[in-house]
């Protein structure tokens, strides 16, 4: 069943109880703060209960209450104010040289780490995973029991 979730205001909720009672069927709840509206039920309830309520998560905005907000005027182009223009913001920022934006200020095949041979790789990653923990099977290293006890279930099943 489709309902519409109404969360009236805690001014309003006793007046909202007392109407939702009034109806057949009667509106049921959700909590003790919202109500579980049929949609059919939602266009009888008087618009002074519902002002300011929570309507499906979104603030209801009563029809008279948005002709009586001012209207605003969106900006135009012309609007633009220039920053920096005033002496009172202080002074602007110097230029850059124009080597900072020459193609060839940073070299492309710059790496921020050196290139290891399949050798020092291998190195490197027993050194990271180098720890207090080794497996009986293998002989793999780990910096944890917890870490060790997770390869021998996943790679020696039998042995664990």
């Amino acid at each position: 069943m489709i309902v519409i979730r109404v969360k009236p205001t805690p001014e309003k909720r006793r007046a909202f109880a007392e109407w939702a009672t009034q109806q057949r069927p009667k509106v049921r709840t959700l909590s003790s703060t919202s109500f579980a509206v049929p949609p059919a039920a939602f266009q009888d309830i008087p618009e002074e209960l519902l002002i300011g309520s929570m309507v499906d998560g979104h603030r209801y905005v009563s029809p008279d209450e948005d002709a009586a907000a001012p209207a605003v005027a969106p900006l135009a182009f012309t609007d633009v104010v220039e920053i920096g223009t005033d002496e009172e913001v202080g002074e602007a920022l110097p230029a850059l040289p124009d080597e900072a934006y020459a193609p060839d200020a940073v070299a492309l095949d710059a790496s921020p780490m050196p290139e290891l041979t399949d050798g020092e790789e291998t190195a490197q990653a027993a050194e990271d995973a180098a720890g207090d923990h080794q497996c009986e099977d293998c002989g793999r290293p780990y910096a944890t029991e917890r870490g060790l006890a997770g390869h021998r279930r996943q790679k020696h099943p039998e042995g664990a």
